[in-house]
């Protein structure tokens, strides 16, 4: 039971993770901790969680503050996953709670090295705050399947993340705003 990872799923609302530690500002059932993420620091001690989940949060709220919150409560080598809308994605649009968008590449902006096709590489973004991820060690563009009529988005998404050159090239062209894509899943190791 000692060696078993501490986990944390940040703004759970009623996606409940049995042996994690569910986080929502809304006493919903289940909810471990109540508590507003603006509300700094969140309840946590340093260095407590081995895993952060933070799957459609980060878009509703100023960001960088919980970021650098969500680093001084992960452990060495731990992971947070973080899934946002991509920019191109209608439910920016939808949803009138969103107040941040985001590329592939905001966040290299957070981490010492980023990755390229076969290697890490050091980003010269890291100067921007005063925390920094180790790495990023996955990142993916997703796009909308839930119908027959967007069948084309299985292909869209296998070609896009083919490399982090081609998803580049993806959001800085035409291809971005022809095939819109839904969310951005990153993978950041402290």
């Amino acid at each position: 039971m000692e060696n078993e990872r501490k986990k944390l799923n940040l703004g759970c609302g009623t996606d409940i993770k049995k042996g994690w530690v569910n986080l929502d500002s809304a006493p919903l059932h289940d909810v471990n901790v109540v508590h507003d993420i603006q509300q700094l620091p969140l309840p946590f001690a340093d260095n407590e969680f081995d895993e952060i989940l933070a799957q459609d949060v980060l878009e509703h709220i100023d960001c960088i503050p919980v970021l650098k919150d969500l680093h001084r409560i992960l452990k060495k080598d731990g992971t947070l996953r973080i899934r946002v809308p991509h920019f191109t994605s209608k439910n920016n649009f939808i949803d009138p709670t969103h107040k941040k968008l985001f590329s592939v590449n905001t966040w290299d902006f957070f981490a010492t090295r980023t990755l390229t096709r076969t290697k890490h590489i050091e980003t010269e973004k890291r100067y921007y705050f005063d925390f920094s991820f180790e790495k990023i060690v996955s990142r993916r563009i997703t796009f909308e399947k839930s119908s027959t009529l967007f069948f084309y988005n299985r292909l869209a998404e296998r070609l896009f993340n083919c490399t982090p050159g081609i998803q580049q090239f993806y959001e800085s062209t035409f291809l971005s705003r022809l095939f819109p894509a839904e969310n951005i899943i990153i993978i950041l190791i402290k």
